[in-house]
């Protein structure tokens, strides 16, 4: 329209739609926080890894007890080991020798133990 064919008045400004933008936002919004979005996979990735982890791990803890009950059903050896380490067991024949603790001297008592002055010697 020419301002002749409007009777002198200036044309009405163009106003923006938003609808499509809103639209558009919206769907962003779902691709990025939505329960299928791109944060929940990347999280998802994430806690698969640590899953992945976790599991071989476990994997191998169950290697060594299966090893330890093979050695148990058949090592004569591993079984006398676990019974001198865990039970002070001894053969018949043996001798023992136990020697007293030994007290700390100064240089060998950890940093943060300090002696109390306020004692008397």
């Amino acid at each position: 329209m020419t301002r002749s064919e409007n009777g002198g008045n200036p044309p009405p400004p163009r106003t923006i739609q938003l609808w499509p933008l809103l639209l558009v936002l919206l769907m962003l919004g779902f691709a990025l926080f939505g329960e299928k979005g791109v944060l929940r996979v990347i999280q998802s990735g994430r806690q698969k890894a640590v899953l992945k982890e976790e599991v071989r791990r476990l994997e191998e803890v169950n290697s060594a007890l299966r090893q330890e009950i093979e050695a148990l059903r058949s090592d004569r050896r591993y079984i006398e080991n676990i019974a001198r380490r865990e039970l002070g067991m001894v053969k018949q024949d043996e001798l023992i020798y136990q020697f007293p603790p030994r007290k700390q001297t100064a240089a060998e008592r950890p940093a943060t133990e300090v002696p109390d002055q306020n004692l008397p010697r």
